[in-house]
């Protein structure tokens, strides 16, 4: 199961956090929260892949970005349209393509077929107000009802007391979680021991 814990800024953290095995590191471009990065921390990790999360960015932002921090991913977490997806993949072709999608009722996961093509992955997050980040989880039920062979990852207040239930959810296209909010000791600044208990629980 891939592991992506997002929402990384601090230096020491992100190398402590990289020591306990995840496959995905996020990094947040985006004013709209607490955990923005704005500038180079001082260490990157090497031995899991880079994401970069953007919302509503426009192309020029994301390949600077793209460049600066060495990214293996980008993740769309707004309005993109497929169009906007199809312009990254040819100006960014080694870079594979996540797209968040909104998740509330089973509409919302037939509404991601208009992706088909474009995007390598999906990452199912809670529907809110915000831009995710909410802590809240949706009904994992309604992805019984995903039949696209996009790969997805589950997102959306995953916590400590989640790892049974990860562990007992089961599709076919289900490639891994991703971690956040429930897992910091305060903002952009994760809780490496709980961490770690959580990852060598599920895997």
């Amino acid at each position: 199961m891939i592991i992506k814990i997002c929402g990384m800024r601090e230096a020491d953290n992100i190398r402590e956090i990289e020591e306990i095995g995840p496959d995905l590191m996020g990094f947040i471009f985006w004013d709209g929260t607490t955990r923005n990065v704005l500038s180079l921390p001082e260490y990157m990790p090497s031995r899991c892949k880079r994401v970069g999360v953007f919302v509503d960015a426009d192309e020029e932002f994301i390949s600077t970005h793209v460049k600066q921090y060495k990214l293996n991913f980008i993740q769309l977490h707004g309005h993109e349209t497929p169009a906007f997806c199809e312009r990254l993949h040819q100006v960014l072709p080694d870079i594979k393509i996540i797209k968040a999608i909104s998740v509330k009722d089973t509409d919302d996961i037939r509404n991601a077929n208009v992706y088909n093509g474009v995007a390598d992955y999906f990452l199912f997050d809670t529907k809110c107000k915000c831009v995710g980040g909410s802590g809240e989880q949706f009904d994992w039920d309604i992805l019984n009802n995903y039949e696209n062979d996009i790969p997805f990852l589950l997102s959306g207040g995953i916590g400590p007391e989640d790892a049974e239930r990860v562990k007992a959810f089961k599709h076919p296209m289900m490639i891994g979680i991703d971690l956040n909010s429930k897992f910091e000791l305060s903002s952009a600044l994760k809780d490496v021991v709980t961490l770690k208990e959580f990852i060598n629980n599920i895997r």
